[in-house]
């Protein structure tokens, strides 16, 4: 980890008019998180120990996302845009304090890794006063072009300035930056507006650095890391870039996905050794997997902890506050809410457990449900350990099952239930003979005379 000290500064002012939406661009999310939330996650774990977010006005929905998600970092505004070098620069305030680096990221790049953000770091470290994050491509159309002569970044080319043997240059600009704090507001200063649209344009500031004798150099990383988003089918291909990556990334750990392209992961999944995830599996946020779980096929896990050797699904749906202890069994066409279940419980089919505990060893029939909500408050259910509930039961909740205890089957249980209790909730049975023969006739006569 580097010891020198780090501005980092993400333009997020943008609010992707071509994404047809209200919302600033770079909240739209990929892998459960904001794109911004993306760039800041991987600037924190760069070591980055001081960031500036330069937003649009009247964006205080970005700004108290930028505040949750990184409570240090400091929230700029550029008031007119007028180009990325005046973008910056509306961070001047945190430019003007002393830094050994100052890097320049855009909030709509959430594919850049760590990794990639120290190599920027380390082209300063190594001497150079300005660095650019380039990447091959084989379609290098619509980028600025990096024009290196003798390992110096001389120029970055737009498309619409590039002479023809500039155009087939395929080394091109990601936008992300690097300048040493000592030369970072000067050159940012120096940049001009004579261009067509007057405005600032941050890549004017290699020509200016190359002017004064500085050492300029590009690094590079990969298309896939850089890649901006501006439409909705860019935010797509982004999301399924970002799933391959953390497909490949979980199967290195030792996870074993059965069909990896139909398994889909959030930013902050957390899968341990020899998990095994069937098909077409949805990891939501905050959830965590121990070693040896099963999620079957069809699952959809969100906010929740799976213990060791728990199975879940198929078709079984874990909402947050799910929590299940080691060798639990939540099966098809299950739904659990937060809900804490002991080592060895199993809910098999057919139920719905929220706002509940399971003791360890228990044993939830089908079409078993908590009655949770009365339409005003939510109220819990407490089941004991070695207990057995059985089928189409209904916990209407506070209500308290203590251990041991047996529910008959389409109880419905209002009251708590002592420890080694057998409990009935349901109507007498009555048996009349002959009677369904009455009934059918009448019914039949009644339909009849209606059509």
């Amino acid at each position: 980890m580097t010891t020198r000290s780090c501005l980092s500064i993400v333009l997020a002012a943008g609010l992707g008019t071509r994404m047809k939406s209200d919302l600033p661009k770079v909240m739209h999310e990929i892998g459960g998180l904001p794109l911004v939330g993306h760039v800041l996650k991987a600037l924190g774990r760069a070591g980055s120990d001081r960031i500036s977010v330069v937003t649009g006005p009247d964006m205080p929905e970005l700004a108290t996302l930028v505040r949750d998600l990184a409570p240090h970092a400091r929230c700029c505004v550029q008031t007119d845009r007028l180009g990325t070098a005046h973008a910056v620069l509306a961070a001047k305030p945190a430019l003007e304090l002393e830094s050994d680096d100052v890097l320049v990221l855009f909030g709509d790049t959430p594919l850049v890794t760590p990794e990639t953000i120290a190599k920027v770091r380390q082209g300063l470290e190594r001497g150079a006063d300005l660095v650019v994050l380039g990447f091959q491509t084989r379609n290098p159309f619509g980028y600025g072009r990096l024009l290196v002569e003798n390992g110096r970044l001389v120029a970055i080319r737009e498309e619409k300035d590039a002479s023809e043997a500039e155009r087939k240059v395929t080394y091109c600009n990601s936008g992300i930056m690097g300048i040493t704090g000592k030369h970072a507001l000067s050159l940012l200063e120096a940049i001009g507006n004579d261009n067509a649209k007057k405005e600032y344009y941050l890549t004017d500031a290699v020509e200016i650095a190359n002017e004064r004798g500085l050492t300029v150099v590009a690094v590079t990383g990969s298309e896939t890391e850089t890649q901006g988003i501006n439409t909705r089918a860019q935010l797509a291909a982004c999301e399924a870039a970002f799933q391959n990556r953390m497909r490949h990334a979980a199967m290195d750990e030792g996870c074993s996905l059965l069909a990896p392209q139909t398994v889909f992961f959030s930013h902050d999944t957390k899968l341990d050794a020899d998990v095994i995830v069937e098909q077409n599996v949805v990891f939501g946020p905050g959830v965590k997997v121990s070693s040896g779980a099963r999620i079957r096929a069809f699952s959809h896990l969100e906010g929740a902890t799976v213990g060791t050797g728990s199975v879940v699904g198929p078709y079984a749906r874990l909402r947050p506050g799910a929590v299940l202890g080691s060798d639990t069994r939540v099966g098809n066409f299950v739904e659990v809410k937060n809900a804490t279940f002991g080592p060895g419980a199993k809910v098999n089919h057919l139920s719905y457990i929220g706002d509940a505990s399971v003791g360890s060893k228990s044993n939830i029939g089908a079409g078993t449900i908590t009655c949770n909500y009365d339409g005003y408050l939510k109220h819990r259910t407490e089941i004991g350990a070695n207990s057995f509930v059985g089928s189409n039961s209904t916990l209407v909740a506070p209500v308290k099952l203590g251990n041991g205890v047996f529910v008959s089957a389409g109880s419905v249980i209002t009251d708590n239930v002592s420890k080694d209790s057998l409990a009935f909730g349901r109507a007498r049975q009555v048996v009349k003979e002959g009677k369904a023969k009455v009934l059918r006739e009448r019914l039949q006569a009644e339909k009849d005379a209606k059509y």
